[in-house]
């Protein structure tokens, strides 16, 4: 399966916010986006000029899709399957990424990073209702339990997110258990549920054009 395997901090630096891509790291002083205030590359400084609408929009559009890890492809089917469903579309469509199965285990603060839940995921260490599940885009529905395998329990982060006692703020539609490393879903998450400063209004007229 393609996936991106560059520097995730150029990512951050090329949309000018912190993307939360490299845990911890993003909020101490090394953050690549505090210490480079530029896009990357050699003509970065020089990228100043007033961006045109579809420029605002396409931007807008990849800090999105590079904030939860997605390809273009997967990221347009997004976008089609919000269409048809009932309601506004760019909140369906959030919604939808936020139902990720390596989002969700992000959430529930298993990990520290969306890329290291996918990891996660696709290494088998999760478990979905007892079952093995290794797709990072799964979505989770109302109900689901989110258990770590028995024989992964001792891994580091796992085993500092039980001494803390589950630190990490968890998502009113999640309920997370940091004793047992179990999470479940108590309600699909909605709009105000999310927060990345996203305009999924802008991401919803790129594509309509």
């Amino acid at each position: 399966m393609a996936r991106y395997t560059g520097s995730v901090c150029r990512q951050c630096r090329r949309e000018g916010v912190k993307l939360f891509l490299k845990g911890d790291r993003c909020s101490g002083a090394k953050c690549a986006v505090i210490k480079r205030h530029t896009p990357p590359g050699q003509h970065g400084q020089a990228r100043t000029r007033k961006q045109s609408e579809y420029g605002i929009q396409l931007r807008e559009k990849q800090k999105c899709r590079r904030a939860y890890g997605v390809l273009e492809s997967q990221f347009r089917k997004y976008y089609t399957m919000a269409s048809n469903m009932r309601g506004v579309t760019g909140e369906n469509m959030l919604c939808l990424l936020e139902r990720r199965l390596d989002n969700v285990v992000y959430r529930l603060g298993l990990c520290d990073s969306r890329p290291m839940s996918r990891q996660m995921v696709q290494h088998g260490h999760i478990r979905v209702n007892g079952k093995k599940v290794d797709i990072p885009s799964y979505l989770i529905a109302q109900g689901d339990i989110i258990t770590v395998r028995e024989r992964s329990r001792d891994m580091q982060n796992l085993k500092v997110l039980k001494e803390q006692g589950g630190s990490r703020l968890v998502p009113k539609w999640l309920e997370m258990d940091a004793e047992n490393l179990t999470g479940k879903v108590i309600a699909v998450p909605q709009r105000d549920d999310i927060d990345l400063t996203i305009e999924e209004h802008l991401i919803i007229e790129f594509y309509s054009r």
